[in-house]
C-alpha cells in the first residue's frame, strides 16, 4: 500500500499549528484571569513615559530657572568692589551666603558654590599683585560642581583687568590674543536630545522584560507547582506545539507591554515644562513604530530564555529568583556604552539588550541604521529563541517519559 507522505506531513503540520493556537489562546486567557498582576504590569508600563518626562522636565526647568536668576553667593563682597562691579555689569547679582555655608556645603544643604573674596583683595589688586579668589563647593553635588564652572567668568575678569593695564601703558590689548578660536558644534538637534532622554531605551527594555516575566513563570514553574503540567503532558499533543503556544503567549504579552510603554511617550510630551527639552525631544508615531519593530525580536528571545531558566526550577519562587538574575545581567549590558564611550564596535550589536539599546538610541538621534546593525541583533534573537524553544521542548519530552 503506497503512502502519501506529503499529505501525511501536511496533516501533522496542521495538527501542530492547531494545537499551538489552542495552547496560545489558553495561556492568554489564563494571563488575563490574573487581573491584579496584569493591571499592575500594564499600568506601570503606561506610566513610565509620563513619569520619566515629567521628572526630567522638572530637573531641566529647575536648572534653567537657576540660570535665568543669574545669582552667585559671594562672601566678603565689600572687600572686592572692583570684582562685584564686574559681576553687576555681567548681570549677575552677588548674594551673601549663609553664616555656616561650609557646613551646609559638606552636608549637602547648600548646593551652590560660594565665592570667597579675601580681606585685602582690593589693595593687592591696586598694587598689581596677584590676589586670590577662593571657590568653595562640594564636587559630589552636580549643581555645586556646575557652579564652580564660573571660572569662565573669572577669566573674563582677568582679561578685562589685563587689557586695562596694557592700555594704560600704551600697549594694544590685542597682543594678548594673537590667535582667535572659532568653534563649530556638528551635533544635530536630535542627537543632543539623547543627553537628556538617553534613559528612554533602558526603561523600554525593562518594560519588555517585566511584561514577559509573570507569564513566563506562570506557564512553566507555575503549572508544575499547581500540578497542571502533568495532565497536559498526558495528551497526545506534540511537545513542540505546547512549547510554541506557551512561548507565543509570553512573547505577545511582552510586546503588548512594550507597545503601551512606547505609546505612553506620545501624550506624555504635553507634560514637558522645559521649552528647550520640548523643542529637542521629538518622539512621534514613526519613532514609536520603529521602537516596537526592533523590540519584537528581543521580546521573543527574552521570553524563550526566561522559559528555559524557569523550567529548570521546581517552584515559582526559585524560578523568579533565577529569572531576576538573568534580567539583571541583561540590564547590565547597556552599561558597556557608558564605560566605553565613542565608536561602537560591531560586536556590540551581537549582545542582547545592548544591541537593542543602541538601536533605539540611534532612532532617537535620527540616525540611519546599517544593514549589519539591523540584521545582526535579529539573527542573535532568532538563534536564542530557537535554542530556548528546543530546550524547553526537550525537557517536556523527558518529563513525559519519566
Amino acid at each position: 500500500m503506497k503512502r502519501d507522505f506529503p499529505a501525511l506531513a501536511n496533516a501533522c503540520a496542521s495538527g501542530v499549528w492547531r494545537t499551538t493556537w489552542i495552547v496560545l489562546c489558553k495561556e492568554i486567557v489564563d494571563a488575563l484571569r490574573d487581573k491584579r498582576t496584569l493591571m499592575t504590569v500594564l499600568l506601570s508600563s503606561a506610566m513610565i513615559g509620563p513619569l520619566m518626562l515629567f521628572a526630567l522636565s522638572n530637573i531641566i526647568s529647575a536648572g534653567e530657572a537657576k540660570a535665568e536668576r543669574r545669582e552667585m553667593y559671594v562672601q566678603g563682597a565689600e572687600h572686592g568692589p572692583t570684582f562685584t562691579n564686574f559681576l553687576k555689569r555681567q548681570g549677575i547679582t552677588a548674594k551673601a551666603p549663609p553664616a555656616n555655608y561650609e557646613e551646609q556645603l559638606r552636608s549637602g544643604a547648600l548646593n551652590d558654590a560660594v565665592l570667597v573674596i579675601g580681606e585685602h583683595f582690593e589693595e593687592e589688586l591696586i598694587r598689581g599683585e596677584h590676589p586670590q579668589l577662593e571657590v568653595l563647593y562640594d564636587s559630589s553635588s552636580r549643581e555645586a560642581a556646575s557652579g564652580a564652572g564660573a571660572h569662565v567668568l573669572f577669566n573674563a575678569f582677568i582679561r578685562e583687568r589685563a587689557s586695562l593695564t596694557l592700555a594704560l601703558r600704551g600697549v594694544a590689548p590685542e597682543v594678548m590674543t594673537p590667535v582667535t578660536i572659532a568653534e563649530r558644534d556638528l551635533v544635530n538637534k536630535q542627537a543632543r536630545t539623547t543627553r537628556f532622554a538617553g534613559m528612554v531605551p533602558l526603561f523600554v527594555l525593562m518594560a519588555v522584560m517585566i511584561g514577559a516575566l509573570s507569564a513566563a513563570l506562570d506557564s512553566t514553574a507555575g503549572e508544575r507547582e499547581r500540578g497542571s503540567l502533568e495532565p497536559l503532558l498526558m495528551t497526545p499533543s506534540q511537545r513542540i506545539a505546547l512549547v510554541l503556544g506557551k512561548w507565543g503567549a509570553v512573547t505577545a504579552l511582552g510586546i503588548l507591554v512594550s507597545t503601551l510603554c512606547c505609546l505612553s511617550f506620545l501624550p506624555a510630551q504635553a507634560l514637558i515644562r522645559s521649552e528647550s527639552l520640548q523643542a529637542m525631544f521629538q518622539f512621534g508615531w514613526k519613532e514609536t513604530a520603529l521602537f516596537i519593530l526592533f523590540l519584537s525580536p528581543f521580546a521573543a528571545a527574552i521570553s524563550a530564555m526566561m522559559m528555559t531558566v524557569a523550567f529548570y526550577a521546581k517552584t515559582v519562587k526559585e524560578a523568579q529568583a533565577q529569572c531576576s538574575l538573568l534580567l539583571t545581567f541583561v540590564n547590565l549590558f547597556p552599561l558597556i556604552i557608558i564605560m566605553n564611550p565613542g565608536a561602537e564596535p560591531d560586536w556590540f550589536f551581537a549582545v542582547p539588550g545592548l544591541a537593542q539599546n543602541l538601536q533605539l538610541t540611534h532612532i532617537l538621534k535620527g540616525e540611519t541604521l546599517t544593514a549589519l546593525q539591523i540584521l545582526l541583533p535579529c539573527a542573535v534573537a532568532i538563534l536564542l529563541t530557537a535554542g530556548g524553544i528546543w530546550n524547553v521542548a526537550r525537557r517536556l519530552q523527558t518529563a513525559a517519559v519519566r
